[in-house]
């Protein structure tokens, strides 16, 4: 039997089984290597943008709050950008799927840019939090968008060969996001850190607009509004609960639990309403029959694992450089460099593999196997750690995700009809995403009672407000501190990042076990569309 024509596993339960011909629109569309990476080049720079808007924001926040005030609202400066983002992911991949990826990817990209704009123009605190929830709702649409336009213009079984340079994307933000965010706070303005989105932004548009060809579907269908709001306040309750939870409020407070009970009811009524729509015929916002592909399921899965514990990592990492190493902040994004470098030289090795062999479900194994070995070895970081000995450790930790990152994707798409394509890129962005919430949440409720404990039993029953707002202290700060008091306070640094680190372990354990019970489901060998697409597709 021919590659392409293999029975896939996510199509199974949509496929027809007496199958009218229809013409094939992609057939004809036969796209060089040159032409892709073209087409590339204008989704990097899309997803660049997104990624890299957090980093080089948190570097300039000290200033911004500086000059517009509004301390006690600073946290929702970042939380108002993660809702909006989480909470537009599945909407903006089901959109594309109903209207076309090209025109609803370029139009996340122009409310992605406005936001950026206002948010540079911003004269005080609200309008900040607000523009920033802006540019969320366009970052939401700009993630889901690369990966629904990567699926659709490169089958699963040769888009290993590019998914490295999305590893180099992120490697790039990571790195590249502290640096450019000091170097332009305090050089120009802390307005230039969201202007500066703009000429990058403009310049994805012009190129998607002049190389970027896909079929154009002609869809009639009418947006599932009830379903997609339930959706957004279950998963903006859900953020909220991360957010709050052990942080602004203790974990059985009121406020809390309020947020729980209102995401289980919007859950359980999204669940309801989408099964409604299915049984009528109509298009559910988030299609349930996807799930019942045992692979899909299961990478959705792996994925809120690999956010759960990389989001923990890249977060509290740089605080114990900062604290405990005496790296300044800028510097902390450089340290972190033998972890992207582990996951990009990795990610690109995995890519032309899985090309080559078509074969892919020993990656995901190895990579939780190598993944739960970094975490344990970063659990043994402690006071006295040098930086080469961290680095070795980050550079496992690394490897461990480029096993991972591009290959929970790969199978996510290649596990669902084209047509759904969109939904499997935002199901995954989404639950690595909420993984990554969870993560950070549980780790710092869990960093901050371990930094407690240990300046309490060090310094005595005060000891701990001898640090108060510990997680602020800068390194200059951190060495003006009593000797008895900075000793202590690393001790509890690294006490901290001990426990986030064994428990991390735990987590991936998990991964593991959902990994191996993956299936091996042959690769698509072309980006062929489902037979419902074929009948409406025009070439633009």
């Amino acid at each position: 039997m021919a590659q392409d024509q293999i029975p896939q596993q996510g199509d199974q339960a949509d496929a027809d089984p007496n199958p009218e011909p229809t013409p094939d629109p992609d057939a004809q569309v036969v796209r060089t290597p040159r032409e892709i990476r073209i087409v590339l080049s204008g989704l990097l720079i899309a997803m660049l943008l997104a990624m890299l808007d957090n980093m080089i924001v948190g570097t300039a926040m000290p200033t911004i709050v500086g000059d517009l005030g509004g301390v006690n609202h600073l946290s929702w400066v970042v939380t108002s950008y993660i809702l909006a983002t989480t909470a537009s992911t599945p909407i903006w991949g089901k959109l594309g799927d109903l209207y076309g990826r090209k025109g609803i990817f370029m139009a996340s990209i122009v409310i992605f840019l406005v936001g950026s704009a206002l948010s540079g123009l911003s004269q005080n605190m609200n309008e900040l939090i607000v523009f920033r929830a802006v540019q969320g709702l366009g970052a939401g649409g700009l993630i889901v968008g690369v990966m629904s336009i990567m699926g659709a213009l490169v089958p699963p079984r040769e888009r290993g060969k590019y998914q490295g340079m999305f590893a180099a994307v992120m490697a790039v933000a990571m790195i590249g996001g502290p640096l450019v965010g000091g170097t332009i706070t305090d050089h120009l303005s802390w307005h230039w850190i969201f202007y500066i989105n703009l000429p990058l932004g403009a310049l994805a548009l012009i190129v998607i607009a002049i190389t970027l060809h896909l079929p154009k579907i002609r869809s009639t269908a009418r947006i599932d509004y009830l379903g997609a709001g339930l959706l957004t306040v279950g998963i903006v309750a859900l953020v909220l609960v991360t957010t709050w939870g052990g942080q602004s409020y203790a974990w059985g407070s009121w406020q809390v639990a309020g947020m729980l009970v209102l995401a289980a009811v919007s859950l359980a009524g999204f669940l309801r309403v989408e099964q409604r729509v299915a049984a009528r015929g109509e298009e559910p916002v988030l299609p349930l029959h996807v799930f019942r592909s045992r692979n899909f399921s299961l990478i959705c899965a792996l994925g809120f694992v690999v956010g759960f514990v990389m989001f923990g990592a890249i977060t509290f990492l740089p605080l114990y450089q900062q604290s405990v190493q005496g790296a300044s902040a800028t510097n902390s994004g450089l340290l972190l460099m033998p972890m992207m470098l582990g996951m990009l030289v990795v990610s690109l090795v995995v890519g032309q593999a899985v090309t080559r062999t078509g074969r892919y479900k020993i990656y995901p194994v190895i990579g939780t196997l190598v993944m739960t070995a970094g975490m344990l070895l970063l659990s043994r970081l402690d006071a006295h750690t040098t930086r080469f000995t961290s680095g070795l450790f980050m550079v496992v930790l690394g490897a461990g995700m480029g096993f991972l990152m591009q290959i929970t994707m790969l199978v996510a798409q290649n596990s669902v009809a084209l047509r759904d394509i969109g939904v499997a890129s935002s199901s995954s962005t989404f639950f690595r995403t909420i993984g990554g919430s969870f993560g950070v949440s549980l780790f710092g409720a869990l960093f901050s009672s371990r930094v407690t404990d240990t300046m309490t039993s060090r310094l005595g029953p005060d000891g701990s407000q001898a640090i108060a707002g510990h997680a602020q202290l800068t390194p200059g700060m951190l060495s003006r501190l009593p000797t008895p008091v900075r000793e202590a306070y690393d001790q509890a640094v690294s006490n901290g990042v001990h426990s986030i680190f064994l428990w991390g372990a735990v987590i991936s354990v998990l991964g593991i076990a959902v990994a191996v019970f993956l299936q091996e489901v042959p690769l698509r060998a072309t980006p062929k569309p489902s037979e419902a697409e074929s009948q409406v597709a025009v070439e633009v």
